[in-house]
């Protein structure tokens, strides 16, 4: 039996990006709730998250799933999530631009380039910001202030996450950053979040990693980005987390076993 409700926006067409299909999932009939409204979490990597025959090795994320879960055991508000479906030029979105391109040095920005292409990221954060948002506000019924709107992602996905906190932190309320790689132009964010991170007050962040595969490289990074969190006043438990999960790999099978943790986090 179905869970929620489903629309599918193949493709969803924008200015600033190339067209990709949007998905997106209520707890329940939308049209069916009169006074009812949801907070949003934006969801990158939209083919992994609801089905397993779209997902990257044959496992999706199970999101819908661990939200009705989640729901019913009264753990969290419910809420709607927002997958938007990556492109060919996955890098070049998900890469933060001003932290690779002013924080990298020479060789490591060249490195970046040569593999990905000049980041488009912020073009990608605007589209989600600036046209596929207020279509989804316009549409469904959402609390669309930036208490109730969050973002989350893995790998390159918790790279973009983070990086649209940072540069929308008047939208955004929380980011959940799984498995994030911070390997990415040798780890240019960090500099970047010592400069940019927003507002502890009013902001909640999710990281984690495993320690197999490519999760292997992650820790040592972690480490220096916990030590930003502290320095500018975020506590750990509160409106900042980081987990490790000691024999867990780099793929949405390990993320799927996980997820309930960060949507538990984030919209408590």
């Amino acid at each position: 039996m179905a869970i929620g409700q489903f629309d599918h926006f193949k493709p969803f067409h924008s200015k600033l990006i190339p067209p990709r299909q949007v998905d997106v999932w209520t707890p329940e009939n939308v049209q069916h709730q009169i006074n009812k409204r949801y907070p949003v979490i934006y969801m990158h990597d939209g083919q992994n998250l609801f089905d397993a025959k779209t997902a990257f090795i044959g496992v999706d994320w199970g999101i819908h799933e661990a939200m009705d879960r989640l729901a019913k055991e009264d753990q969290f508000r419910p809420a709607m999530v927002v997958g938007v479906w990556s492109a060919t030029a996955r890098g070049r979105e998900y890469g933060p631009g001003k932290a690779i391109l002013k924080y990298a040095t020479k060789e490591e920005r060249k490195l970046f380039l040569q593999h990905f292409g000049k980041p488009i990221s912020d073009d990608y954060l605007k589209f989600i910001v600036k046209e596929l948002k207020p279509f989804i506000d316009s549409n469904y019924p959402t609390l669309p202030d930036q208490a109730n709107t969050f973002i989350m992602g893995s790998s390159f996905g918790g790279l973009i996450s983070l990086y649209a906190l940072c540069e929308y932190p008047e939208v955004f309320g929380g980011a959940g950053c799984l498995s994030t790689h911070w390997p990415a132009a040798r780890g240019a964010m960090i500099p970047y979040l010592s400069m940019n991170l927003p507002d502890a007050k009013s902001h909640r962040i999710y990281f984690d990693f495993g320690t197999e595969a490519m999760d292997a490289q992650y820790e040592p990074y972690q480490r220096q980005v916990d030590n930003v969190m502290r320095l500018r006043e975020y506590q750990d438990g509160v409106n900042w987390v980081t987990k490790k999960f000691d024999g867990e790999e780099h793929s949405e099978r390990a993320w799927r076993k996980r997820v309930h943790i960060p949507l538990e986090f984030l919209l408590a």
